[in-house]
Formats: C-alpha cells, sequence, structure tokens
C-alpha cells in the first residue's frame, strides 16, 4: 500500500465513522472521524503508519477529552429563554379585581388573569402592584 492508498483509506475511514455519526446522533463518531482526517493528512505527506495511528488515537481521545464534557454540560443546562407559564412566574401584575385567598383577577403580560394569594390572610386591592410567584392551571399565585 503506497502513501496516496493510505490518505485516501483514512478519509474513507472517516466518511465510513460519519454514518454512524449521522443515524446514531451519538458525536463521539465525529470525533473519530475528525481523528481519521487527521490520520490522512499525516499519510499525505508521507508519514509511516505508526504515525498515522498515532495521529488518529491522539487527535480522537482528545477531542473525546475536551469536546465531551463541554456538551454534556450544556445538555444539563436550563434553557436560557423562558417560555409559557414558566416565563410569568417572578413577573408584576396589577391588581384588576380584589385578590385574596380565593380568588381575584389581575393583569399579567397584557392579559386578564384569575389569581388568588399565596397567603390565605392576605388581600391586595385594585390597582396595586403585586408579584406572580406560580401559575397553577389558568390561575396566578400572587403575593
Amino acid at each position: 500500500m503506497n502513501d496516496i492508498d493510505a490518505w485516501v483509506w483514512w478519509l474513507v475511514g472517516a466518511a465510513a465513522l460519519g454514518i454512524p455519526l449521522v443515524v446514531t446522533a451519538m458525536p463521539e463518531f465525529g470525533m473519530l472521524a475528525v481523528g481519521a482526517v487527521a490520520a490522512a493528512v499525516v499519510a499525505g505527506f508521507g508519514f509511516d503508519a505508526v504515525a498515522q495511528v498515532l495521529a488518529f488515537v491522539v487527535v480522537s481521545v482528545a477531542l473525546i477529552a475536551v469536546v465531551r464534557p463541554v456538551a454534556a454540560r450544556h445538555r444539563n443546562q436550563r434553557p436560557q429563554l423562558a417560555t409559557g407559564v414558566d416565563a410569568l412566574k417572578g413577573r408584576q401584575a396589577v391588581v384588576l379585581e380584589r385578590v385574596d385567598g380565593t380568588g381575584g383577577r389581575i393583569k399579567l403580560a397584557g392579559e386578564v388573569w384569575s389569581a388568588r394569594a399565596l397567603d390565605a390572610g392576605s388581600a391586595y386591592e385594585v390597582g396595586q402592584e403585586v408579584d406572580v410567584v406560580d401559575i397553577e392551571g389558568a390561575t396566578a399565585i400572587v403575593m
């Protein structure tokens, strides 16, 4: 097998590793494919098989060691953008009808919501600003 054949075989191996990457969505296959491309570059410069395999192993292991922990950290983070009822928690609202432990109405994010006080003994009068603590169904819990 001459030098040109070696780099071609490494590129074929990289492409072969790209197929399971697409099918299984496991990024490790992509990292191995990049290692195979690095080995193809080494082979293209005329280095022997030991240097090619060493380049493949070093690049692949380095990528897995560096990229996997970063990807896992990002996968476990909560999204930065809150949507739906999660976006309403912590916002301020204006009381439209007296709100107490049994109910009332507020204007929250431009919409009229039914609301009740977090503390059953508290009451909030018309025009007062309240903080939304939680959303239960279509009712905002305020304080």
